[in-house]
Formats: structure tokens, sequence, C-alpha cells
């Protein structure tokens, strides 16, 4: 393996705390930079000098993108007069000019540099690799923010292959077009189906089996999302203690101790994730309901939902509820930006449960690296000792592209497949029913029960059902309604081969 280069030589060289880049840059025998095999080669003849950190940055900056979380860490150890020095040599460096630009956000301090910078305005975040929030320019160097949230708390989204094919097929706008092509009557039950799935599925991502009374506080809540109300701290307290039916878990406010996620093994090794410390976890919140509030009407909803969504299960504000607040939180992303109306609801748990394993993948994408940082030392069954080793960088800066992928596949989904296929099962389930109805006289309720069995078993009425319902419905009826059901069923799989 060739020396580490840029971000990677950045975190192996200073010791930074810092998840590690997906593709290291590092000194291959090529001539020019290129990815090969998941890393960036570099010409040793472009490679900046091993301690010129400085040199490192700007080569960072200009081939991997820009990683806040390592910049934020570097630069306060960059000698203020070494960028005084070659910003006065190249004025109107635009990578300079980010450096200088960051420097002093992160060092609290303003550099000995009172000339002006040449040059017209560069972005922070270059918006063809990048999804990008509005800009602020800051006018002393001449450098427009232009992130997803703030200096204080920021995500960033790279506009990868698969996200942006995500972003052009327009979700939100063909599932508009859905819902609006449907008689009004299939629309209502088709949202109310949606509700209600939604409420199940989120509640079995957390192994449970929501109660009646559970469920329908938990519909209600959904439903809250058309509301359009901001985030704050005590609009989320009052939503935890809708989604939480023991008393004693509800919280008054944004967790005031240690939180940490575990599986099935005993003791630290069954640590799997643990979210920022009490004091950081409130800042940061705050944060996130302010980017919450705006980005909707900002960026596409669907990546606003998705950093809001997993965001919020990464930052864990509560003891208890995080997981179902955090699927909300999509919900109300897509509402908060007039994208779903008429009590419209993607139902995007449903997705996320029938993939649960690429869900899992999705949040491991940060928690698993943001682990390392903490240092779990079991001390009896009930107690565990969580030191914090890392810097509070790592939990103001990541990387949601994973996150935003899996949230607008998702998204997709919901529409393409749950919602489309219940409203297929609903438009044949009608029309059983009534050619049934046409034909014999059985009664509605056992009716009901029989056609969605029936639809359920791929047009068949088992053995099991013809002997449950005999002595209250036709023996021909069975057949009769197989035979229609397997017709729709037949003729729906054969769609695909015919258009």
């Amino acid at each position: 393996m060739g020396n580490l280069v840029g971000y990677a030589h950045l975190i192996n060289a200073m010791e930074l705390k810092a998840i590690g880049v997906k593709k290291p840059a590092l000194v291959q025998p090529v001539t020019r930079i290129e990815q090969i095999n998941g890393a960036l080669a570099v010409p040793q003849a472009v490679a900046p000098e091993a301690g010129d950190f400085l040199a490192h940055i700007i080569f960072a900056l200009k081939h991997e993108g820009v990683n806040l979380s390592i910049l934020a860490q570097a630069l306060p150890r960059i000698e203020g007069r070494l960028l005084v020095e070659a910003i006065t040599q190249s004025p109107s460096s635009g990578y300079l000019r980010k450096v200088c630009f960051l420097w002093e956000a992160y060092s609290d301090r303003s550099l000995d540099y009172t000339d002006k910078p040449r040059g017209p305005g560069v972005l922070l975040f270059d918006p063809e690799r990048y999804i990008t929030g509005p800009s602020v320019r800051n006018n002393r160097w001449r450098v427009d923010f232009n992130g997803l949230g703030t200096l204080q708390y920021c995500a960033t989204v790279e506009r990868t292959p698969e996200v942006q094919a995500l972003l052009e097929y327009d979700i939100l706008g063909r599932s508009k077009e859905f819902i609006a092509s449907l008689p009004k009557e299939m629309m209502d039950r088709a949202i109310n189906w949606a509700y209600l799935s939604e409420t199940d599925s989120s509640f079995a991502i957390e192994k449970e089996a929501p109660s009646q009374q559970k469920s329908e506080r938990f519909v209600q809540l959904l439903r809250q999302a058309h509301d359009r109300q901001p985030l704050t701290e005590d609009y989320l307290v009052s939503l935890q203690n809708n989604a939480i039916s023991q008393p004693l878990e509800w919280a008054v406010a944004f967790r005031h101790e240690q939180n940490h996620l575990t599986n099935s093994f005993r003791g630290a090794a069954g640590v799997t994730y643990i979210p920022p410390p009490p004091e950081l976890c409130r800042d940061l919140m705050f944060e996130l309901m302010a980017f919450a509030n705006r980005a909707p009407l900002e960026l596409d909803p669907l990546v606003a939902a998705g950093i809001a969504s997993f965001g919020f299960v990464f930052l864990h504000p509560f003891m208890d509820g995080n997981g179902r607040l955090s699927r909300f939180l999509i919900h109300q992303a897509l509402c908060c930006s007039g994208a779903l109306e008429n009590g419209l609801l993607l139902p995007v748990s449903v997705a996320m449960k029938r993939e649960e394993q690429r869900y899992l993948e999705a949040l491991q994408s940060f928690s698993k690296p943001a682990r390392q940082f903490w240092d779990v030392r079991w001390i009896d069954a009930d107690n565990m000792s969580l030191n914090f080793t890392g810097d509070p960088s790592l939990y103001r800066y990541w990387d949601a592209t994973e996150c935003v992928a899996f949230t607008l596949e998702m998204a997709k989904r919901a529409l393409e497949v749950e919602l489309r296929e219940e409203t297929e099962y609903l438009q044949r389930y009608d029309t059983l029913l009534k050619v049934v109805n046409d034909n014999y006289d059985v009664r509605g309720s056992l009716l009901s029960k029989l056609i969605m069995q029936c639809l359920d078993q791929n047009g068949v009425v088992s053995k099991g059902r013809r002997k449950q319902y005999n002595g209250y419905i036709q023996e021909e009826v069975f057949d009769f309604l197989e035979g229609h059901a397997q017709a729709l069923l037949a003729e729906a799989y054969a769609e695909p081969d015919g258009q």
C-alpha cells in the first residue's frame, strides 16, 4: 500500500478522532489521479510532503470533497501565519479562501490578513458533487456556505448515480398523480390502509405488536404531521408521550443521561451504538430542529426527510420512542413541504419493514464507525462505563448519503409497491364483491371474509374454509368465487408482459 494522502493522511498523521474516508487517497504508480479499486490513486509527483498538512488539506478539498468532521479538527492545528503567507501569494485561490474561511470558523480567531480576496465568490460545496442548500455569503473570504445545515451541524449527501436517479424519478409528484387518479372512495380507503399499515410496521420494526389503543394513538400522531407544526422541544416531547404507552417512560425534555443501544450479546460486546453525550445531544437537537423546520421548503423534501429522520435517531434525544419518532419525522417533512395533501401518507415504514436488513445497513453506515470512539466497560449486570473518546465533530458532521438513498428508495417502494398493491387489492375485492352479490345471496360479513381469504390464498378457497362456511354458503359459490378471483389475478400478472 502506498503512502496516504489528503484526508486519510490527516487522520493518521494528526491522530484525528474522525471516521475514516470511504475511498482513501494513496500514492500509487500512476500518471494521473484516478479511482482504482475503491481508492484514489495519486502519482508520487502530485502527492504533498508528509509534514505539509496545509497542502494535504488543499489536496483533499480539490480531489476528495468537503469533510467537515476532519477539517474541524485539523484546521485549528494549522498555524495562522502559514495561511496568511499562502493567501498573500495566491489571493484569488478559491481553495485557499475556503481554508481561511473554515480556519476562522473552527479556530474562533481571525487571521492577520487585511487585504480583500480576489476573484469571484466560491461555493464551499460543489453542487455537481453534493446536494446543497441555500447559500450564505461570507463577505470577508467571498465564500458561500451552501451545506445542508450550518457550520454547527451539517450533513452531506453526495449525488451518487443512485441518488440522482431517484431524485429525477419525482416520487412525490407521481404519488400525487396516483392518488388523484383514484375515485374518492377508493382514495379514502387506500389512505386509511396506509395509516394503519404504517402504524403496525413502525411498531413491528421495534419488535412490538401494538394494542388497539396504542395503534389508534399512533395513527392520530401520524395525522398530526399534516398540521405542519414546527418542531420544538415541547412538541417532540408531546409526540414522544403519545408514542409511548408507559407513563414512566414519558419524557419531559431531551435526555439528561447517557443512553445506548444493545444487541443480544452480554456486556460491552453487546453495545452497538452510543449517541452523543446529553449536553452535545441537546445542542445538536436544536440545530437539527432548525434544519428540519426550514429544509423541506428549500430542498427536495425527501432529502430533508431522510436527514431529519436518521439525524434524529443518531442523536437519540429520548430514552425511549426514538425509532418511531424518527420515522414520523419523514411524514412531518413531507407534509411541511406541501408535497402531500388531502391526508395522503406514503407508508414508508411498511417498505422499511420489508427491507429491514437494508434499513439496518443504512443505520450502520454511521452508527458502526461511530461506535469505535467510545470506551465501554462492563461493571456489573446493570451498569456499564461509557466514556466518549472522540470529538464532537463526529456527531456534528455526518455523511447522510446512504441514509438519504435508502429514504428515497423506500418512498419509491411505498408508492410503487405498497400503495399500488393495496389499491389493486381493494379494486379486486370490490369487483368480486359485486359479481358474487349479483349472482348469489350471501350474508355480507361472511362474504367479505371469504373474499379476503380467497385473495390472500392466490384465488383459492381452501378445503378448510369450505368446511368452515359449510351450511352458510352454497358450495357452488366457492367455485364461482375461485374462478373469478383467479381470472382477476391472472389478468394482473399478465399486465407487465403486455405493456
